[in-house]
């Protein structure tokens, strides 16, 4: 099994929604443990933003759900730092 630990994300959001808001509905999704977002452009309607999510195990289709629900949208995925779960194996008697 492989776990999504960091995702740098270059989306798009209206600008009369809040960053806070955003940043918080993405903490409250499965396997999310830290979230950075920074305002990287202004426009008249939208705003162009870049977000730094961490966590064990990101459940990416409910990151995109929220962050949809929300009005932003994914331009681009700029990082993404994956690693294969460790699977332990009982130990045998000696």
């Amino acid at each position: 099994m492989v776990n999504i630990r960091r995702l740098v994300i270059d989306s798009l959001m209206p600008r009369d929604s809040s960053i806070i808001d955003l940043s918080q509905a993405i903490c409250r999704v499965e396997g999310v443990e830290e979230v950075d977002i920074s305002v990287m452009e202004v426009d008249v309607k939208t705003e162009t933003i870049k977000l730094t999510i961490r966590g064990a195990n990101i459940n990416y289709d409910e990151l995109c759900k929220v962050m949809n629900d929300h009005g932003t949208a994914i331009r681009s995925i700029d990082e993404i730092n994956v690693a294969r779960k460790k699977i332990s194996t009982p130990s045998q008697p000696t």
